[in-house]
């Protein structure tokens, strides 16, 4: 019923949408002499937050042709090296003979699609054999594929480590700290000759019993019977991924406005304000962020239930109680180096969180742990906008290229 009703607010607001562009249109256009009056400029400033706010945003593109190596322009082509029923393994192919430390950005699969990363991926081109995980939206993914767990995650992790190593240094961007790491000590306790050279965990719950944030308190003060009965729904007929049960990405989009409503209302505001003034560079800021923040996707019920109880409710990995289809995660067997990011304003993955994983790693050699608490920033400045690339990503790029010849 919940999806229901969502595509049935989606198709009255189409009208709405469709007026919207055109008063905007009407009220913009050189041929209308109330177009350059503060009127005619607020009309159409108005019709547009309204046509861009009851709009459908599907997947954004990488868009990433080119990066900057020395003084020389790059060419850069998406590859997609291994094709699975709900990711594809993505690289970032740079014309050029550079051999640069290798990496797998892991990204989230937290409503939003891996494009959320484009400006982390385009920090790390110029130094970076990049390679990044592509979540596919759940309601795409036929129910003939099978579902797909935190379980599943974690073997999707151990494929593509495996594909790329033994080389590959793997950088984990909040929500899959917990899988990337539980991937590393399977594969370490293993002995795997393909195991990471390095780990980065970048604002991820590891142990979410340290300064816990609003979404975490969700997560503890409802049952588990709660959220099978509030949170997931069924798709409907139309997609590909009909009958398959979900955690729909408008109802996680919610949550994160809801987080900070008064910001996002106050950002449509000073569009408005952009707008009317013909301030354009600003304005294309605007919609180049709400752009990708507005695009989401659904997750399969299975992978996002157990992430709630296994991460947030249970906290079986820093308790040591971790079995993961019969294995036993033990994060005291990985060697390789560690390094933990945190933000100072983090509100999703509060301080200590994901620092926790250093205490669950003993057997790595003092030298090869680092941890980098951003000030000032929250958890989107971790690994997106200036303080990601001035301050942060050069530490990380140092991390990675000391820690690539060990």
């Amino acid at each position: 019923m919940l999806y229901h009703a969502y595509e049935f607010q989606r198709q009255l607001a189409n009208p709405v949408r469709l007026w919207a562009n055109a008063l905007e249109q009407a009220y913009s256009s050189p041929y209308n002499p109330l177009s350059d009056t503060w009127l005619g400029k607020s009309v159409a400033a108005g019709a547009e937050i309204v046509a861009r706010l009851t709009q459908n945003y599907g997947k954004p593109h990488f868009g990433l042709a080119t990066t900057e190596i020395g003084n020389q322009t790059v060419e850069v082509n998406e590859e997609i090296l291994v094709r699975k029923p709900f990711c594809d393994l993505v690289r970032f192919r740079r014309d050029t003979i550079r051999r640069d430390p290798k990496v797998l950005v892991v990204a989230p699969m937290s409503g939003h699609f891996a494009t959320l990363l484009r400006g982390t991926v385009e920090a790390l081109l110029p130094d970076h054999d990049v390679h990044i995980t592509d979540w596919k939206d759940a309601r795409e993914v036929p129910i003939t594929s099978g579902d797909f767990s935190l379980d599943d995650y974690i073997d999707y992790v151990i494929a593509f480590s495996r594909y790329l190593g033994p080389d590959v240094h793997v950088i984990a961007v909040c929500q899959p700290s917990v899988p990337v790491l539980a991937a590393a000590a399977l594969m370490a306790e293993a002995k795997d000759p393909r195991q990471p050279k390095s780990l980065t965990l970048m604002g991820g719950p590891i142990d979410t019993r340290q300064s816990p944030t609003v979404p975490n308190d969700l997560a503890m003060r409802n049952s588990m019977m709660w959220f099978r009965q509030n949170v997931i729904s069924t798709v409907p007929f139309g997609y590909p991924g009909a009958m398959r049960r979900v955690y729909p990405g408008f109802l996680q989009l919610t949550s994160f406005i809801s987080m900070n409503l008064d910001r996002h209302v106050n950002a449509h505001m000073r569009q408005f304000e952009h707008l009317v003034k013909g301030d354009d560079d600003s304005a294309d800021g605007h919609r180049t962020f709400y752009d990708e923040y507005l695009a989401v996707m659904d997750l399969n019920a299975e992978f996002y239930l157990q992430t709630i109880e296994v991460v947030f409710k249970e906290h079986l990995l820093p308790r040591g109680e971790w079995v993961s289809r019969g294995r036993k995660i033990d994060p005291s067997f990985i060697e390789t180096a560690l390094m933990t990011v945190e933000g100072e304003l983090d509100d999703i993955s509060g301080i200590g969180q994901t620092k926790a994983a250093h205490a669950l790693t003993p057997n790595i050699p003092g030298a090869r742990h680092v941890h980098w608490e951003q000030p000032r920033v929250g958890h989107y400045g971790i690994f997106n906008g200036r303080k990601w690339r001035e301050q942060i990503m050069p530490r990380v790029r140092t991390f990675i290229r000391e820690n690539d010849a060990a």
